[in-house]
C-alpha cells in the first residue's frame, strides 16, 4: 500500500461493488479488495466519496432495479433478488426512500418506448431492422 495512494485502493473496492452488485458483499469483503482493515476502510471510503460502502452499495443495487424495473416486465420479488436484496419489505421500503415512490408506482410511471409507438409493431421492427447487412445474406438468396 505504501505505493499507491489510499484512494487508489479504495476505487478498487468501489469498482467490486460497481461489478458485483448482485452477490452478498459484505464491508470485509470491500475491506479485503482495498487491502485495508474494516474499520479503516469504512471511515476511508465514508471520507473519500461522501457515503459509507454499505450506503454505496445500496445505491448500486436500486439503480440496477430502477433499470430493470423501466426495461422489462419481470416481477419485483424478482428484481428484488436479481440486485442482490434478501427482502422484498426492505426493497420496497429503499426503493420508496430513493426514488420517492414504490417499485410498482415506479414501473407505472415509466411505460416501455414501445407502448408510445403509434405505428404496428411489424413496421416499427421492419424500420429497426439494420440496412447494412453484413452477413452477406442478399446475395446467398439467389445462389445454392
Amino acid at each position: 500500500m505504501a505505493d499507491l495512494p489510499l484512494a487508489r485502493h479504495l476505487l478498487r473496492a468501489k469498482d467490486l461493488a460497481d461489478a458485483r452488485y448482485f452477490e452478498p458483499l459484505a464491508v470485509s469483503d470491500l475491506a479485503a479488495a482495498a487491502g485495508l482493515s474494516p474499520a479503516y476502510f469504512s471511515r476511508a471510503f465514508h471520507k473519500t466519496f461522501g457515503e459509507s460502502p454499505h450506503q454505496y452499495l445500496l445505491t448500486r443495487r436500486l439503480e440496477r432495479a430502477a433499470a430493470l424495473l423501466r426495461t422489462t416486465d419481470r416481477p419485483v420479488t424478482e428484481i428484488c433478488f436479481a440486485v442482490g436484496l434478501a427482502s422484498l419489505g426492505s426493497f420496497t421500503t429503499s426503493f420508496r426512500r430513493v426514488f420517492g415512490t414504490t417499485p410498482l408506482a415506479y414501473r407505472a410511471a415509466h411505460p416501455p418506448a414501445e407502448s408510445m409507438i403509434r405505428i404496428p409493431r411489424c413496421m416499427a421492427m421492419a424500420y429497426g431492422r439494420p440496412a447494412n447487412r453484413t452477413f452477406r445474406e442478399v446475395g446467398a438468396i439467389g445462389r445454392s
